[in-house]
């Protein structure tokens, strides 16, 4: 079975940078798509990022776009997520999920981590 385990949340000034991990373990990052997601307090769940296969395949929700960046290890089976010019609106918990599909639904993903906080505040 595929477990994800997130980090590097924390706490950040606007305009500050974090970078999150995703560490797979139970199968290999060619074969599936990672996408990242998050959850504002009183918000849904939304899409993020995501990137499928040979890597070739990545996205970003607009929100997000031009300000953050995924990529992959396959040595260490990790996906990362860099977060530049962080905004008060970016605060959530970050959740990432693997799964057969890719895209920035979450129907496309079977497994999720337990998420990571980041918190933008000054």
């Amino acid at each position: 079975q595929v477990q994800l385990v997130e980090s590097g949340g924390g706490l950040v000034q606007p305009g500050g940078s974090l970078k999150l991990s995703c560490a797979v373990s139970g199968g290999t990052l060619d074969f599936f798509g990672i996408g990242w997601f998050r959850r504002a307090p009183g918000k849904e769940r939304e899409g993020v990022s995501y990137i499928y296969g040979s890597g070739a395949r990545s996205g970003y929700a607009d929100s997000v776009k031009g300000r953050f960046t995924i990529s992959r290890d396959i040595a260490k089976n990790t996906v990362y997520l860099q977060m530049n010019s962080l905004k008060p609106e970016d605060t959530a918990v970050y959740y990432c999920a693997s799964g057969w599909g890719w895209g920035l639904t979450d129907d496309q993903y079977n497994y999720w981590g337990q998420g990571t906080q980041v918190t933008v505040s000054s």
